[in-house]
């Protein structure tokens, strides 16, 4: 087998440079954004956000409750898309069962999870407070 030669990339995103790189790196994150829309979960998510996040802005009392209420949707979808992205990754190697392949999803969907908890924690206790 053949080394490759150290001038030669195998990704050519790596010899991207200044604004080229940032605007290649834009799109990949579109074509994640667009990916992460095929999963019925994140799809899900992305509706229910597009609801609590402007309703974060009329609910929050402060600039710090609006980023904790917004702050928590969002960080649901970033979990979500990298849970995503650990399956995606793990069904690529092949679809037979292994422990660690099954820890490794249980584990992401361990994190969904717990992100889930969080933001309905914060969203409880902002009503909460905004109620009584």
């Amino acid at each position: 087998m053949q080394e490759p030669s150290p001038h030669h990339e195998v990704n050519p995103q790596k010899a991207r440079r200044g604004l080229n790189r940032i605007l290649h790196a834009g799109g990949y994150s579109i074509q994640g954004l667009r990916a992460g829309w095929g999963e019925t979960a994140f799809r899900q998510e992305a509706i229910l956000a597009m609801v609590l996040v402007p309703l974060a802005f009329w609910l929050g009392q402060s600039w710090i409750e609006t980023a904790l209420l917004a702050g928590s949707v969002v960080l649901v979808m970033i979990v979500e898309l990298l849970n995503t992205s650990v399956e995606s990754a793990i069904d690529r190697i092949g679809p037979e069962w292994h422990d660690l392949s099954k820890r490794a999803k249980d584990m992401g969907s361990a994190a969904v999870l717990l992100s889930l908890l969080l933001c309905g924690g914060i969203w409880l206790g902002a009503l909460w407070q905004q109620l009584s």
